[in-house]
Order: C-alpha cells, then sequence, then structure tokens
C-alpha cells in the first residue's frame, strides 16, 4: 500500500519508461546499404533512370488525358525523385563511412607491419654489425698462411745460425788441438768467415 502511494507522489520523479525499438544487425544494413550505393553509382543506374524519366514524360504528355497517371508538372515523379535522393544520400554516406573504416583499419595494420619489418631490420642490422666485429677477430686462412711461412722462415735461419756457429766451434777445437782445419768445401754459409779475415791453410 505504501509502495503504491509513493508511486503516486508528485514530488518523486517516475522511473523512466524503456521504449523497445526493432534491432536491426547494423552489419547486415551495411552491407545492403553499400550494394545500393555500388549499383547507384554504376552506367548501367544512369541509363536505366534515364530510361524510366523518358518514358514517363512520353506516356504523361503523348498519351489520352484519361490514362495520364502523372499530368504535367509531374508532382508525383518529383516526389518519386524527392524520396531517391533523401535515401540515397544516407545511404551513399553510410557506406562511405563503413570503407573509411575498413580504410582505417588497413592503414593501422600496415602501420603495425611496417614498425614490425623496421624492428626486425634494425635487429638483423645489430646482428649483421655483431657478425663483421667478430669477423675482424678471427684468424683467416690468408693470416695464418702468412704467419706460417713467417715461422718457417726464421726457423731456416735460426737452424742456419746454429750450423754456423757449430761448424766454427769444431774448428776453434780443431786449432787448439793442434790438427788441421776439417776439409769441408766453402759455401755460402761460410761467408762469415771468409769476412773474418781467415783463409783455408
Amino acid at each position: 500500500m505504501s509502495d503504491q502511494r509513493r508511486g503516486d507522489r508528485l514530488d518523486q520523479p517516475r522511473a523512466p519508461r524503456s521504449l523497445h525499438l526493432p534491432r536491426i544487425d547494423a552489419e547486415t544494413f551495411g552491407r545492403w546499404a553499400e550494394g545500393i550505393a555500388r549499383g547507384m553509382g554504376t552506367a548501367n543506374f544512369l541509363v536505366y533512370m534515364t530510361l524510366i524519366l523518358v518514358a514517363w514524360f512520353l506516356w504523361n504528355t503523348l498519351a489520352p488525358a484519361d490514362l495520364r497517371f502523372d499530368p504535367y508538372t509531374f508532382t508525383f515523379l518529383t516526389l518519386i525523385l524527392s524520396l531517391q535522393a533523401s535515401y540515397a544520400a544516407p545511404l551513399i554516406l553510410l557506406a562511405q563511412n563503413r570503407q573509411a573504416d575498413r580504410d582505417r583499419i588497413a592503414l593501422d595494420e600496415d602501420r603495425r607491419r611496417a614498425t614490425l619489418q623496421k624492428a626486425d631490420t634494425e635487429y638483423l642490422a645489430r646482428e649483421i654489425a655483431a657478425l663483421r666485429i667478430a669477423m675482424g677477430d678471427v684468424a683467416t686462412r690468408d693470416f695464418l698462411r702468412s704467419e706460417l711461412t713467417r715461422l718457417g722462415e726464421e726457423l731456416d735461419e735460426a737452424a742456419e745460425r746454429r750450423r754456423k756457429l757449430e761448424r766454427r766451434q769444431q774448428e776453434r777445437e780443431g786449432r787448439r788441438a793442434g790438427g788441421e782445419p776439417l776439409d769441408e768445401p766453402r759455401d755460402e754459409l761460410d761467408s762469415d768467415y771468409a769476412r773474418d779475415g781467415r783463409r783455408d791453410a
């Protein structure tokens, strides 16, 4: 009882009444609007519309007076064309909005892919730079060959100096013992022997 009286009081606002409108699938209606907009933007629509208007004018001008359904000034035709224009404009705008939404989504996707591609390119560039730096520290085949060749030449020179030193020592020991120098033929290894002023006996 108290709830009923409270609902009838004038100092309290009434609860808003919900208006139930029919629900329309926006995607289906959007595809339908795009189909109409595409159809109206073709040459076929213009040709058929022109033929209908010419037939309308001819019938309501040349036909007997009792058969004319829209006499001169063509009031009914004007009404139909106004209705067509009033519905065509929102349908075309709806189709353009849907196309703009698709373009924006495609642009966002392209921007995201470009960002990922840029990040991948920068990562690959850093990896290639790191590989170049690492390859600069690695000994190459030509470097190893040159080092081995130089080491072989140094070993040959050391062996040659050792042979010279051993020959000199043998000659000194032979002189101290009072013997004759070694009967060995002189070669290019004994160039320093001749340089010291020693001759064969």
